[in-house]
């Protein structure tokens, strides 16, 4: 019991520290004209610029790895009670032969690309789940799965949010440019621009249908989380068994490796609470508190990666990460695009 005090009283102190950060971040969100950026960014920036003044802090340490990392897994696991299954069949096979493009152009590009550049498999990863599903959320729910470090995942949020805001801006210059429906181009936003805030901010521009349209694929998209995190999973099982194996008998030291203890079981909770979601057995108002609360403590855990990241540590990863997320945006773009124009929708 005395264990268990001592253990909550040295968490205590970075936890609330991550809280109070998370909560500004909201109350600066919502003072924002247009949300063109969502608090989740603004706690990692704000998490980032203290950590550039404030000296290492062991009180806050234990804290800060508590919220980065358990917290963090009990948001994701939150979600997915307000994710629901049934999404996809109410928007159509339309949007998803679309994502299914865009999310190969992404990780199999990215994959190519990330060697090309000499980037580490978990940060071009990172970026890829950020711009193939949808933004900051992807990226949280896939880093601890991969135990991806909090500097990868900071750079690949910053990436992400860069190309966001470009996005923001060009999307319905582009749109009207080239004559796009409603549909078409809620269809293209929604599949394209990464951050769901982002997403609102270029579909609702163009119009309020066009925005509606894009909400509801970017939803549908979302749904990919499941898939992906389960697959990157497995790779990172796959990882872990060639490390511990070395140079000793592979398969005898990958065989004494315990599944139940590489498997990230959190995630069996967010995938039962999103069938339980879509099988009608979690209320709607216990539904959207519970999405609530998955919001607000994601914030606070990107808070304490913030704070655990440095500027100094960003910039040794060089321009390659930024060139690789350009080049995986740019494409998804004009993946995205183009399938309509050969589906007859534009």
């Amino acid at each position: 019991m005395q264990k268990l005090y001592t253990g909550f009283i040295n968490i205590l102190p970075g936890f609330l520290f991550a809280l109070i950060i998370a909560w500004i971040s909201k109350f600066i969100e919502e003072l924002l004209p247009i949300h063109l950026i969502g608090a989740s960014v603004i706690a990692l920036f704000i998490g980032m610029g203290i950590n550039a003044f404030l000296p290492e802090n062991k009180l806050l340490n234990e804290g800060l790895k508590f919220t980065s990392k358990k917290i963090l897994k009990l948001a994701i696991i939150l979600l997915g009670a307000s994710l629901s299954i049934s999404t996809i069949l109410s928007i159509g096979k339309m949007s998803i032969l679309v994502m299914l493009f865009t999310l190969l152009t992404c990780f199999g590009g990215g994959y190519y690309i990330g060697r090309m550049l000499g980037i580490n498999w978990k940060l071009s990863n990172l970026i890829s789940a950020g711009t193939g599903i949808c933004g900051g959320s992807a990226i949280a729910a896939i880093a601890p799965v991969i135990d991806a470090k909090d500097k990868d995942i900071a750079y690949a949020m910053s990436a992400t949010f860069l190309f966001d805001m470009a996005m923001i801006i060009m999307f319905p210059i582009l749109g009207d440019f080239m004559g796009l429906s409603d549909m078409a181009y809620g269809l293209w936003a929604g599949t394209a621009v990464n951050d769901t805030s982002s997403v609102v901010a270029a579909g609702y521009a163009y119009s309020e249908n066009a925005g509606d349209f894009a909400m509801m694929v970017k939803l549908t998209r979302t749904l990919s989380i499941i898939p992906t995190v389960l697959v990157f999973a497995f790779i990172n099982i796959h990882v872990k068994r060639q490390k511990e194996a070395g140079n000793t008998d592979i398969a005898k030291e990958a065989a004494s490796i315990k599944f139940s203890s590489l498997f990230p079981w959190f995630i069996v909770g967010f995938v039962v609470l999103a069938i339980l979601n879509s099988s009608g057995f979690i209320p709607v108002t216990l539904s959207e508190t519970l999405k609530e609360l998955s919001k607000f403590l994601m914030i606070a855990a990107l808070a304490a990666i913030g704070l655990n990241t440095s500027f100094k540590d960003m910039k040794k990863a060089g321009i390659s990460p930024m060139i690789h997320g350009f080049i995986i945006s740019a494409l998804v773009v004009i993946v995205a695009i183009a399938v309509e124009y050969f589906m007859g929708i534009v």
